[in-house]
């Protein structure tokens, strides 16, 4: 069964184990946490949102497989397309997209009833983006005009349509392309330029943000943290929080509670921003731990990539979206743990449906799409090595002797 399965699954087996385990984590906490969420919405239909999220995730999945299949070389054409149809799509949803607690992050589709994020699609286009650029520009990656210019224009520009709606992200994406900058030799003095003119241009717009007293998602940060600063004194702005550790504290240190959680009902959007602390609740702190432990392998065997990869644009790029992927679920346990303050990132692969869990998917299909590249030229490259030190070692004269 395995020989068959190897046959059609390609890249890396330990990876495939991750995606598979993160999915069960999914269908396990969504099934539990939306059980309020059914009561109000679906009159007590339970199965609703749990057969919504599978639907959403097994097309996912599906994604992640046809994705691995495509040599991972077309990406590096395909994040220059991608980028080009993410920034309109930016600028659009800022002035015509879905409003929802004084953000725009949202477009729908016309006469189908669904929307999403198109900081998902922005976030990934970039990181693909760099990393061929950074592939490219290795003969000149010191040069300010030749390699980080073309990386930083594109880069601050996406960052700067999502800052409006969705700080978190756009603080996710610029950290994300940092890494990979560095990763890639970028010259250091132009990386710590470039922080320290965003640190000035931060404190600008809040200093502003702040003698205006400008409301909308400015103010939802301020009170976010602020909430943050002062948890310890019991300001309604953490309820969110309180709850949250809560669940923590009931799901001790080894338990086995699927579907029993009773923070669920009290803990809002236990399904997507806060589904770590559900977990923690129903498998204890030992479950919490190897849900973290899974996104960390992941990076992990993304590094590995990058070692065996004899090429840049591969290694740039599964580095780059495992840092993304990461990243992303640092913060989501982070802030359930009270470690930040609150910032809406979903857990990759496990928060409940949506654009981000298929982008997500996406992102992996490009991670096992190098995988598969990079066995692919080793097993090459080592038949190559058969044949050259079989034709070396037996000569012409060994060839008569043994005939003979």
């Amino acid at each position: 069964m395995l020989v068959s399965l190897k046959k059609y699954f390609k890249g890396d087996p330990v990876i495939w184990m991750v995606i598979l385990l993160l999915s069960i984590f999914s269908l396990l906490a969504v099934y539990s946490s939306t059980g309020s969420l059914a009561y109000r919405f679906q009159g007590g239909n339970t199965s609703y949102y749990i057969l919504k999220h599978a639907t959403i995730l097994f097309m996912g999945l599906v994604i992640t497989y046809v994705t691995h299949l495509v040599p991972y070389k077309y990406f590096s054409r395909i994040s220059q397309l991608l980028l080009y149809f993410a920034i309109p799509l930016l600028l659009v949803t800022l002035v015509y997209g879905v409003n929802r607690n004084d953000a725009s992050r949202w477009l729908s589709l016309p006469g189908l009833s669904l929307t999403f994020q198109t900081s998902d699609i922005a976030k990934l286009a970039i990181i693909m983006y760099t990393a061929r650029i950074l592939a490219k520009k290795q003969d000149n990656i010191k040069d300010f005009k030749e390699a980080f210019r073309p990386i930083i224009i594109p880069l601050l520009l996406v960052c700067a349509l999502v800052f409006p709606a969705n700080f978190s992200t756009a603080a996710l994406i610029f950290a994300t392309a940092f890494i990979l900058m560095f990763i890639g030799r970028v010259h250091l003095g132009y990386l710590f330029g470039l922080i320290g003119i965003i640190v000035v241009v931060l404190g600008i717009v809040i200093g502003i943000a702040l003698s205006h007293k400008w409301e909308g998602r400015y103010s939802t940060w301020q009170k976010r943290i602020e909430s943050f600063m002062n948890r310890d004194e019991g300001t309604d702005g953490n309820y969110q929080v309180d709850q949250a550790k809560i669940a923590i504290v009931r799901g001790g240190l080894v338990n086995l509670r699927p579907g029993k959680s009773i923070q669920r009902n009290f803990l809002p959007h236990p399904y997507s921003d806060f589904i770590y602390a559900i977990i923690i609740e129903e498998y204890g702190l030992i479950g919490g731990v190897v849900v973290l432990i899974l996104y960390l392998y992941l990076l992990f065997r993304a590094a590995v990539m990058v070692r065996k990869s004899s090429r840049t644009f591969p290694a740039f790029l599964a580095i780059g979206l495992a840092v993304m992927i990461t990243f992303q679920a640092l913060i989501n346990m982070a802030v359930a743990v009270n470690l930040m303050p609150v910032t809406g990132q979903p857990l990759p692969m496990i928060s409940m449906g949506g654009s981000s869990l298929l982008f997500t998917c996406v992102a992996l299909g490009i991670i096992q799409s190098v995988s598969r590249g990079i066995k692919n030229q080793q097993e090459t490259a080592e038949q190559l090595s058969r044949e050259q030190i079989a034709t070396e070692q037996i000569s012409p004269e060994d060839e008569q002797e043994i005939h003979n």
